[in-house]
């Protein structure tokens, strides 16, 4: 498994499948690479494609250390760094959204287009799940509390008709701690003041039914980024990616082209 060493000295492991110009697709919060199983293919062979285990995930290190998503972007970075990459283009989803927005924020040189998939601009300005939603995911019986995951992740007829496994429910062997330091970041996330700053043309997709990350904000994020332009996929759940597939990889492939 190859790694960068990120400036703080955490190991990250990341993955190089396919040829061509590179794509990095960045997975949601408490997830390693897997959240793409599936769907990267879909980029290949006209793309090489870039993922890695976040810091507390995967193969990488797992530091107990406060995280945040500035500070995972600087891990992206440390990945690009690695593999001698000056540009590429990067597909975010979930937390990895909204570490995309710093990357492209604060290192556009790095980024040569943005997708933003059902993610949110974060801090006092978004729009948050519901009490009802937090409850259910706050659930003493973790039965319960995967169904519940499960639910807002994809429609009931998929689920019926695909009964896993599922990989985007989070690493299994991620330490709790190590999952509370992800819950923190992506809690903490505010990157409104430099969305402005977002100079690449920038693509932000979202489900119409997605209510783990309400679609609301989807639009504050094609408000505050200059040019942005937005597509939003009907009757699509927070993994719309991975459900809807057969619409998402076109309309990423099409824009990043």
């Amino acid at each position: 498994m190859p790694y960068a060493v990120t400036p703080d000295g955490v190991k990250i492991a990341y993955q190089l499948q396919g040829t061509g110009a590179p794509l990095v697709l960045l997975s949601g919060q408490a997830n390693n690479h897997h959240w793409w199983d599936g769907v990267r293919e879909d980029f290949h062979p006209e793309r090489a494609t870039i993922t890695l285990d976040w810091r507390g995930t995967g193969a990488s290190d797992k530091p107990d250390v406060p995280y945040s998503t500035r500070q995972l972007a600087e891990d992206v970075r440390a990945v690009l760094d690695e593999l001698g990459i000056d540009r590429a283009d990067v597909y975010g989803t979930s937390m990895g959204g909204r570490v995309a927005q710093w990357l492209a924020a604060e290192h556009g040189e790095r980024v040569r287009s943005l997708v933003l998939g059902c993610t949110s601009p974060g801090g006092p300005r978004a729009v948050e799940r519901s009490k009802e939603v937090r409850r259910a995911l706050a659930d003493d019986d973790p039965v319960a509390s995967r169904a519940a995951l499960l639910d807002l992740m994809y429609t009931p007829g998929w689920l019926a008709a695909h009964p896993g496994p599922y990989q985007v429910v989070g690493d299994p062997a991620m330490p709790a701690y190590a999952r509370g330091r992800h819950l923190v970041a992506s809690n903490r996330h505010d990157a409104w003041d430099v969305l402005a700053r977002i100079s690449c043309p920038t693509l932000v997709l979202h489900g119409t039914d997605d209510l783990l990350n309400p679609a609301a904000n989807a639009h504050l994020l094609v408000e505050r980024i200059p040019g942005a332009r937005l597509e939003l996929i009907p009757g699509a759940r927070h993994a719309y990616f991975d459900e809807f597939r057969s619409v998402a990889g076109p309309l990423v492939r099409e824009f990043i082209a």
